[in-house]
């Protein structure tokens, strides 16, 4: 049944083909930008969305969490000074990143529909945005990329963290699609479809770091 119905990427709008499915979800790719997501009617209402994240508990303090997301803050350390604004997009229950570079007295402040739901914030512009483990949650991922383009300075950097796909990964085994908020994977391809049509001047991939240049 699932097989005759007509699923358009999320990101890009092209026709996709069922690519992997079990018991309890189908997961469509794109025939266009190799996108992987989830059927629709099989997300996690916003309630039950906003409980799993609950469940995570994260501790700012800790030192473990603070070197997972160390490619980010270092790149931020690297590249920006106190003097420049970021935003840090989709911060979750613990905004780890935001304390490791607050503890370097950079200025950062935190977005998050669920518990940092600060819309003014979205009416500015920033040096850089950091997005950790966030753009897998994305919906409606082509509305979500250009809201950070646009919430972008020129010359700034947006500082993404997520598992990519590739033929490599054996699907059937790999933990990282058995998070129900994941509803969107990407792969190399998908992130360069991302830069040339959202506008992004570049994007460099270095392991699970995806930094886009605008």
């Amino acid at each position: 049944m699932q097989n005759n119905i007509i699923h358009c990427c999320p990101l890009c709008g092209s026709v996709s083909t069922i690519f992997y499915q079990n018991r309890n979800r189908f997961y469509y790719q794109c025939n266009n930008c190799c996108g992987i997501f989830v059927d629709k009617k099989l997300r996690l209402n916003q309630e039950a969305e906003m409980l799993r994240y609950k469940e995570h508990n994260n501790d700012v303090e800790d030192k473990k969490y603070q070197n997972f997301v160390s490619p980010i803050t270092s790149a931020v350390l690297r590249d920006f000074t106190q003097r420049d604004k970021g935003l840090d997009f989709g911060a979750g229950t613990g905004p780890v990143i935001s304390k490791v570079l607050k503890d370097y007295n950079f200025d950062i402040v935190q977005y998050d529909p669920f518990f940092h739901n600060y819309p003014d914030l979205l009416e500015r512009k920033y040096d850089y945005i950091v997005c950790c483990e966030v753009m897998e949650h994305f919906h409606n991922p082509k509305k979500e990329f250009i809201l950070l383009k646009k919430l972008l300075l020129e010359n700034g950097k947006l500082y993404c963290m997520t598992d990519v796909y590739n033929e490599d990964i054996n699907f059937h085994n790999w933990r990282y699609k058995n998070d129900q908020t994941h509803t969107f994977i990407y792969h190399k391809k998908t992130i360069h479809w991302i830069k040339e049509e959202i506008g992004f001047l570049n994007v460099t991939i270095e392991g699970r770091l995806i930094t886009f240049f605008n």
